[in-house]
């Protein structure tokens, strides 16, 4: 397996922000589908490029909370897209080929994290891993004509660094055993570096350049709505990531980081020249990561959060080529 996981010593540091990634960076020609678009880091993202001129298309289930959250940012318009239901993704992507629109960048950032109870769509796809990877992969699938009428393009996947606790589970990825919330949230988190390894490989050739981008550990986004908010303080606290009154440690060097910070390395991997000749790679802290070989797949909690390195298994060309013919397969298509 070649390692393309080295740092290349950009300029940027863990506290960067979205803003200041981008700053003599032209986007003012360029189109931009970010789902999940108008929170957290979706938010943080589409706000950066929007400033900066880009065209920024936000895919949301709830339209109406965009629209409200999305007020006064020029340069933005807004999608129905549901990434768990098959038909709202497909309508999204129809919408945007008819528009005859290239797409230059397109950020998979929506997401669920860690349902305490197992949560099946109506093909009885397990929803982390149905909403996190198939719908992105699905779209990405159908707004694949725009893609390559950009003739130049990136496809950016947010991840994060709990890639390292679960492989994709070949034989039972819908968890009809032994559910565990964290476990299919972790596969999903790999799924999403696997599909930007093969994406990468099979689209180069036609410009596309495919990148999995691990943020940091945010709180306040809305990633972990599906948990119980006491559940969630709890679980905060016990790692470190609030201080007793509850309010966010920031320590970008450790990961902990704000909106603005954790954005940063989405948008570096959309926008940075750095990253011009080089693709499917995992990213963090504005940068490719190192490769960690001595990964702990038990890491947990504060030990998790400290080891965000990219790991062997994410990374894997076979199981990125698995993982491709698999969901095609889950998707039909």
């Amino acid at each position: 397996m070649t390692n393309k996981q080295r740092p290349l010593g950009s300029c940027f540091t863990a506290a960067s922000t979205a803003r200041e990634v981008l700053e003599g960076v032209d986007v003012s020609s360029k189109n931009v589908v970010v789902t999940g678009g108008h929170v957290g880091l979706g938010l943080e993202a589409t706000r950066a490029l929007a400033e900066a001129g880009a065209s920024v298309t936000v895919g949301s289930r709830h339209p109406d909370r965009a629209a409200s959250a999305l007020a006064g940012i020029d340069g933005v318009e807004i999608g129905q897209l549901d990434l768990l239901d098959p038909g709202s993704v497909n309508a999204f992507a129809g919408r945007y080929r008819d528009s005859g629109r290239p797409l230059h960048l397109l950020l998979n950032n929506a997401g669920i994290m860690a349902p305490p109870e197992l949560i099946l769509d109506a093909r009885g796809y397990e929803a982390q891993f149905a909403t996190n990877h198939l719908g992105h992969f699905q779209l990405t699938l159908g707004l694949l004509p725009a893609l390559r009428a950009a003739h130049g393009a990136r496809v950016v996947n947010t991840t994060s660094g709990a890639t390292r606790i679960s492989d994709i589970r070949w034989d039972d990825p819908h968890f009809a055993t032994g559910y565990d919330g964290h476990l299919a949230y972790a596969q999903s988190k790999t799924a999403n570096v696997l599909f930007a390894v093969e994406l990468d490989r099979r689209w180069a050739e036609d410009g596309i350049r495919g990148y999995a981008a691990h943020p940091g550990i945010i709180v306040g986004t809305q990633l972990g709505a599906s948990m119980p908010a006491d559940r969630v303080h709890a679980m905060h606290v016990a790692v470190g990531l609030v201080d007793a009154s509850g309010r966010p440690i920031i320590d970008p060097e450790s990961g902990k980081k704000t909106a603005q910070q954790g954005a940063a390395t989405i948008v570096f991997g959309a926008t940075s020249p750095l990253l011009a000749d080089i693709g499917g790679v995992y990213l963090r802290d504005n940068d490719i990561s190192p490769l960690d070989d001595a990964a702990d797949p038990t890491a947990q909690g504060a030990d998790l959060i400290r080891s965000q390195n990219v790991v062997p298994h994410s990374i894997d060309p076979r199981s990125a080529r698995r993982l491709w013919n698999m969901s095609k397969q889950l998707i039909k298509a």
